[in-house]
């Protein structure tokens, strides 16, 4: 008993969110019930009722003779509507308080009384936090009203009025809920969505820069670095080193103008130039030549090898696989130390592009920021990417591509 006992509580005060009532909905509740709480009054107020009178030919004739209302029923009639201010606060209390309102003045109720207790009754349904509370109280209290008290309320004009009244007035509120709730689910999965794609966006822009900058500064690092040494003993090889590194930065920063272009919006008034000269396409594998040159400059030696007839790619699968060779060189360049590096493309029904190297530096570890971001870029396209240690020394970046699927 006790289980099923807490079961059923917890069943009726199962709480569900609720916002917070406006200050404008307050008043027009508030002026609502001060004018039907007036007319309620003003009906009890000089009620009359049939009374009896003896006339000189001792017979008894009845006719209307006006009765004044006592304070308690006057004050019951203004309680059978006033509370409807707090209908949206305390909804359930309302009900309450109303029908106890209605049962003390009985005989001789108001409409508008009648009318607000059904009222009161769709109010209490609609905004509970409490539905199931509300529907049980509501349809309970309306049945013990109608069986205890059908002799001495108005029936309205018969007998189960209030019943098929009130009750389809709660199932009314019950159906406004229900299809409140669907729309705050359906604009709550909307926001879900659009956070989820800003997020992916976010990503997905951070992804690019980290491409574009790791590249471009790790080249530049390893050139500023051999120029510094070899400046004093020769001077024309530095002089190279540091116009490669201008070349380079040059290089990022036209990148860089592209990748923010295209995240501004059109006319903003940038006054750097980028709208007026145009966006540059984003790279893909027919830059490669000019990304292994910038890489060879840099004092990395890497070989090409490419095999297969071309297919032609989507822009987003070209630009990953760019990516793919640009972050492994990268790779290289800042921790396989002294090396050479080997790139090869393979072209067929998938496109496999394998990128290795001879270092020593090598670490291993977790993957970097760089081949996760490359991971998630090829999955887009049902590619895969598989990094790690080469057996005789170095370390091997090979991604997978389908080429159909991307086409």
């Amino acid at each position: 008993m006790r289980v099923r006992a807490s079961g059923l509580l917890a069943f009726l005060t199962k709480a569900e969110p609720r916002s917070a009532p406006s200050g404008w909905a307050l008043a027009l509740d508030a002026a609502l019930a001060v004018g039907l709480a007036a007319i309620a009054v003003a009906e009890v107020a000089e009620r009359t009722t049939q009374a009896a009178r003896i006339t000189p030919e001792f017979l008894f004739v009845t006719q209307p003779v006006p009765v004044h209302a006592g304070a308690a029923t006057l004050i019951a009639a203004a309680l059978s509507a006033l509370p409807l201010a707090l209908r949206r606060l305390y909804p359930i209390t309302v009900w309450l308080v109303i029908v106890a309102a209605a049962v003390a003045i009985r005989a001789g109720l108001p409409p508008v009384t009648f009318g607000a207790a059904v009222f009161a009754a769709y109010s209490a349904v609609v905004h509970s936090r409490y539905r199931n509370l509300a529907i049980a109280v509501v349809v309970g209290v309306t049945l013990v009203v109608t069986a205890v008290f059908a002799d001495t309320l108005p029936r309205f004009p018969g007998r189960l009025t209030a019943l098929f009244a009130i009750v389809p007035a709660a199932a009314a509120g019950l159906g406004l809920r229900e299809l409140r709730r669907r729309l705050n689910n359906a604009e709550a999965e909307q926001e879900a969505a659009t956070r989820r794609a800003l997020e992916a966006e976010r990503a997905r822009i951070a992804g690019e820069l980290h491409d574009v900058v790791t590249h471009n500064v790790s080249v530049m690092v390893v050139q500023a670095g051999a120029a510094r040494k070899i400046l004093a003993s020769s001077p024309g090889e530095a002089e190279e080193a540091l116009l490669a590194v201008e070349a380079t930065g040059r290089a990022a920063m036209t990148e860089l103008r592209t990748l923010l272009g295209l995240l501004s919006p059109a006319g903003d008034g940038a006054g750097d130039g980028a709208h007026d000269s145009g966006l540059r396409p984003q790279p893909g594998l027919d830059e490669l030549g000019a990304l292994i040159d910038r890489v060879s400059a840099a004092g990395l030696p890497v070989d090409l090898q490419v095999s297969g007839e071309r297919r032609p790619l989507p822009p987003g699968a070209d630009l990953a696989a760019y990516r793919v060779v640009q972050e492994a060189l990268t790779n290289v360049l800042r921790h396989a130390g002294e090396s050479a590096a080997s790139v090869r493309i393979e072209w067929g029904e998938k496109l496999v592009i394998t990128v290795t190297d001879d270092g020593r530096g090598t670490s291993g570890g977790p993957p970097g920021r760089g081949l996760l971001g490359l991971r998630e870029r090829l999955s887009l396209y049902g590619g895969e990417l598989d990094a790690g240690p080469r057996p005789g020394g170095g370390w091997r970046v090979r991604a997978v591509l389908p080429v159909e699927a991307a086409s």
